[in-house]
């Protein structure tokens, strides 16, 4: 899944940079930034559990898609807030937030059939934004390029040590 390793890769550079002026991200938490990347592609459970299937084990209409926006991604970085000591609470909300923004925010210049993104503002707004189209997220050159970029991060952050 070259889509996912993008994310992942991503996410790294960013909380890799973000070392370089803030000492206390460390190494375990670029990792969670990292995780929080991964966050918006729990709408992948429908691969598994088809929205039919929850729609008759809850009894309530349901959508995973739901869980690959803006709202639901606060809400899962909220609850992974609260998985942690108290302490650790504001600065691994921040990475979470961290990854799980450059997810949505990386989907929004994914080319599609109709020319917009998806919903990204929900349940703020239901605007589908205009998307400029760039990649597909079978493509595998965001990876490799994205690759390259965490490579260079971290050769400028061992450098920089």
């Amino acid at each position: 899944m070259p889509d996912l390793l993008a994310h992942a890769l991503l996410a790294y550079s960013l909380a890799t940079i973000a070392s370089w002026r803030y000492e206390w991200v460390s190494r375990p938490y670029v990792t969670v930034a990292m995780a929080g990347a991964f966050i918006p592609d729990m709408a992948k459970a429908e691969l598994v559990v088809s929205n039919y299937w929850m729609e008759q084990f809850l009894g309530i209409p349901f959508d995973w898609f739901g869980l690959h926006t803006t709202g639901a991604a606060l809400c899962s970085v909220l609850v992974g807030v609260l998985l942690v000591r108290s302490s650790e609470r504001v600065r691994v909300g921040a990475l979470l937030a961290l990854g799980a923004a450059s997810h949505l925010v990386a989907d929004a210049f994914l080319l599609k059939p109709t020319g917009v993104s998806y919903p990204l503002l929900w349940p703020l707004t239901r605007y589908y934004p205009p998307t400029p189209g760039l990649y597909l997220s079978t493509d595998v050159m965001p990876a490799v390029v994205l690759g390259v970029v965490a490579l260079g991060t971290t050769l400028v952050t061992r450098y920089r040590q």
